[in-house]
């Protein structure tokens, strides 16, 4: 049986069950992590969570990697490797547990994972991040 007690601290507590407005918008887009090339505020908020964010796999540095990195807008060749290639200023690389299929460079993907903003240096191929997603799947 319900009192009225017991509704009360129910109703009071439901707003603490509910995900941000901007975690049921679907994916975000690559541009708001960012805030002038420094992280967004939105970032920093969204830190240590699962996030979903969509954009477009730059070729990969290297075959059979478990690594890639998702810009904003797609990318014919890699603009790590081509002297004469545009740096995206906002980029995101994406760590996966399992060794990646890449998907035409011209084709919208969603990646999901947990977002990290520490300094990391990837050990295989020197890649340096700030902005990175862990533990993360896309499709």
């Amino acid at each position: 049986m319900l009192t009225r007690r017991g509704f009360l601290a129910t109703a009071l507590s439901a707003p603490m069950l509910v995900r941000p407005a901007f975690a049921d918008e679907g994916p975000i887009k690559l541009r708001t992590l960012y805030d002038r090339k420094a992280i967004s505020d939105l970032a920093k908020a969204l830190e240590g969570q699962r996030i979903a964010v969509e954009g477009y796999m730059a070729p990969p540095l290297k075959a059979e990697s478990s690594f890639f990195v998702l810009t904003r807008r797609p990318m014919s060749v890699c603009p790590f490797c081509e002297t004469e290639a545009e740096w995206p200023n906002d980029i995101l690389a994406v760590y996966t547990k399992r060794v990646i299929d890449p998907v035409p460079y011209n084709v919208k993907i969603v990646a999901t994972g947990v977002l990290e903003l520490t300094p990391y240096k990837d050990p295989e191929t020197g890649f340096l991040s700030m902005v990175r997603l862990a533990d993360a799947v896309f499709g």
